[in-house]
């Protein structure tokens, strides 16, 4: 499975030339930009009044999301209008490229209504197979993690450095990430807790940023259930360009979300993995 997981971004981008590459690449970035612009001009403001968008429990949603997401839509129906659309808070577009565009304007809201700086824009791009590239930008920070087309990049405030995720770590000396502690249902923690409780460290609550973490090194695992294709789209194309594996929890595709797990190797994934599966 890890060497599978290790190729599939570049068999899956196979049929992507390079000068399409560029064009994908260019708009993803002027994506985030535009984002990082919006969702700051809310960021730790008191104008910020977030409203409840669940029928029951806490599924925030913001100004700040709204205008993010609006923001990025208008640049791919000027720039890819071929191109079909996902994202959080508009829904879906149809489109005639075999292209989606994944996008989530703020993962993590709760993280930003509590001004705490672990929220993301996500921008991922799939074809017929899965994801082939994404990005994971975190603009308080300054921080944009890209993976695709041959690229494995953190640029930030220090200049550009490449994304690599740790190898070699046992389970016995991990560190596990996860957004919740209850991780999903009691079904879902009791698998979770058969990990956590072999790994050195537990942290919670990063959202997409515990994601970019593992790409760059610092976090071995990420444990999650009930999440979106919004949630993951990018974070898989980013952890599988920095050589980690990322799975469901049978170690199948994981890109249409649900029960997912991400490692820092396939070593690792394969320990997580059986202990998931009980």
């Amino acid at each position: 499975m890890g060497q599978d997981q290790d190729t599939r971004s570049d068999r899956i981008a196979a049929g992507i030339s390079p000068e399409i590459a560029d064009k994908i690449t260019a708009t993803a970035h002027r994506l985030a930009d535009v984002a990082r612009q919006e969702t700051l001009r809310w960021f730790r403001s008191p104008d910020l009044h977030p409203q409840n968008k669940a029928q029951a429990g806490f599924d925030p949603v913001t100004d700040a999301d709204r205008a993010s997401e609006r923001a990025m839509r208008a640049i791919l129906d000027a720039e890819r209008p071929e191109d079909a659309i996902l994202g959080e808070e508009f829904g879906a577009r149809a489109g005639q490229s075999g292209l989606t565009w994944v996008l989530d304007p703020i993962d993590g809201t709760r993280a930003f209504m509590a001004g705490a700086p672990s929220w993301g824009v996500l921008i991922g791009v799939t074809d017929d197979r899965g994801p082939i590239y994404g990005i994971v930008d975190q603009p308080h920070l300054g921080e944009r993690f890209e993976g695709g087309f041959g690229r494995a990049v953190l640029t930030g405030r220090d200049g550009t450095t490449p994304l690599r995720a740790r190898r070699g770590v046992d389970l016995s000396e991990a560190t596990l990430m996860s957004t919740y502690p209850e991780v999903g249902s009691a079904h879902e923690h009791a698998a979770f807790r058969r990990v956590a409780d072999r790994a050195r460290l537990t942290r919670y609550g990063l959202d997409c940023y515990a994601y970019a973490l593992l790409a760059a090194g610092h976090v071995d695992l990420v444990i999650e259930a009930g999440l979106q294709s919004y949630d993951v789209v990018a974070p898989i194309a980013v952890v599988q360009a920095a050589g980690g594996v990322i799975t469901d929890w049978t170690g199948g595709d994981a890109h249409h979300g649900g029960r997912i797990i991400a490692a820092g190797s396939p070593e690792l994934h394969a320990q997580a993995l059986e202990l998931l599966a009980g």
